[in-house]
């Protein structure tokens, strides 16, 4: 599937999420864990990865004081690709009113150019997003409630409790704390 076929964003994440993980669990013996994210911007603009520096700045802009939903497909393959169990979560963002010239300075960094929607909540000086709705371990790029969940529904045993605990701000989905530090201002 592709964005724009009839797939929804959600449904796209989940296929490469599913893709990524049997890719690897067809010649397994243990269990394969596969994840992707996908940004999804006002009017329904679907993003991954930017292909360049330039495609970086044009999601950056495009973001800026902007709402924004973050989506991470997750799929847990059983060896030899025996049975998948895959689903995938949804956080939602506002990216703050950052200027050009801060846009200019973090894809400087190049660490643009592995996140979707050209962007990482977690990046320190850039600091993109103002608020988060939602799964704050989603819009770091693996939500791990849903983790925990998936790996739970295909018997897999996870020690201790259903959730990590750090300190911080509570996520709105599944009660697990996000460290503040990786909070934006």
């Amino acid at each position: 599937p592709t964005p724009g076929d009839g797939t929804t964003p959600a449904e796209y994440a989940v296929a490469l999420a599913t893709e990524k993980a049997l890719s690897l669990a067809a010649s397994s013996r243990l269990p394969v864990l596969g994840a992707d994210t996908v940004v999804v911007g006002p009017g329904g603009r679907v993003m991954g990865k930017p292909a360049d520096a330039d495609e970086a700045r044009t999601m950056l802009r495009f973001l800026r004081g902007r709402r924004n939903s973050v989506i991470t497909g997750v799929a847990v393959a059983l060896p030899d690709g025996e049975a998948v169990y895959a689903d995938s979560l949804e956080t939602r963002g506002l990216m703050r009113d950052y200027t050009d010239e801060e846009i200019d300075a973090y894809v400087a960094t190049g660490d643009p150019l592995d996140k979707a929607g050209a962007y990482g909540i977690q990046d320190r000086v850039f600091r993109p997003v103002a608020e988060v709705y939602g799964c704050s371990s989603n819009i770091v790029g693996l939500p791990l409630c849903l983790v925990d969940r998936l790996l739970r529904r295909a018997g897999l045993s996870v020690p201790g409790p259903a959730a990590p605990r750090p300190t911080g701000a509570r996520c709105g989905y599944c009660d697990a704390l996000m460290p503040m530090e990786l909070m934006a201002p």
